[in-house]
């Protein structure tokens, strides 16, 4: 783990993780029309969820938020991914290592998957890579997945991939619709059935 006397942007990160049927690695810029036709096509679907939901109207505002995203992986303040299919490369979603604490080794993992996408496992696959990664390469001490209490899609996959839950936070999450909303706390820490061996 970096540590305080440390340079974090040495630490090696990955350029892509891939599994059976999908690709994880950072944003390219050439993402932009892509990532911008995804967010168009699930905004009703990801407003409820996602803050992000009415960003994202032209590919140069897109091109812009991606050249933010890269600067980020590359000072290591922040992780963010694009799902990918291995079979033609189509975009299938975002997803995210948000860092908590580099001393700890504590991330918080982030997704959305686009509309035409879901059903198909594609974001336990996902997710799991990123999962492996994190303790295998970055030494993880804790995972943690939060989301809007009724957000029963997003919560199934934490449940899935083994995390536990852990708290139900009451009134703490401003919605993007503008209403005060629950959320659900999971973790996943070593020793757990699910941690990566």
């Amino acid at each position: 783990m970096p540590s305080l006397n440390h340079f974090r942007t040495e630490v090696k990160l990955f350029d892509e993780l891939s599994g059976e049927r999908v690709l994880v690695r950072p944003f390219r810029v050439e993402d932009a029309e892509a990532l911008q036709a995804a967010v168009e096509e699930s905004r009703e679907h990801i407003r409820p969820w996602l803050p992000f939901a009415d960003a994202h109207q032209t590919v140069e505002e897109t091109r812009d938020w991606i050249t933010h995203q890269v600067a980020a992986w590359l000072l290591r303040e922040n992780m963010g991914t694009g799902i990918f299919l291995r079979a033609d490369g189509a975009f299938l979603g975002g997803l995210g290592l948000h860092i908590r604490s580099w001393e700890i080794g504590f991330f918080e993992i982030g997704y959305w998957l686009r509309a035409s996408a879901e059903g198909h496992g594609y974001m336990r696959e996902a997710t799991r890579l990123l999962i492996e990664f994190a303790a295998r390469d970055l030494l993880a001490s804790r995972l943690e997945i939060r989301c809007d209490a009724r957000n029963a899609h997003s919560a199934a996959v934490a449940e899935r991939l083994g995390f536990t839950r852990e708290g139900h936070l009451r009134n703490n999450l401003f919605a993007p619709t503008g209403t005060i909303r629950d959320t659900l706390v999971f973790g996943l820490i070593p020793g757990d059935p699910a941690w990566p061996a």
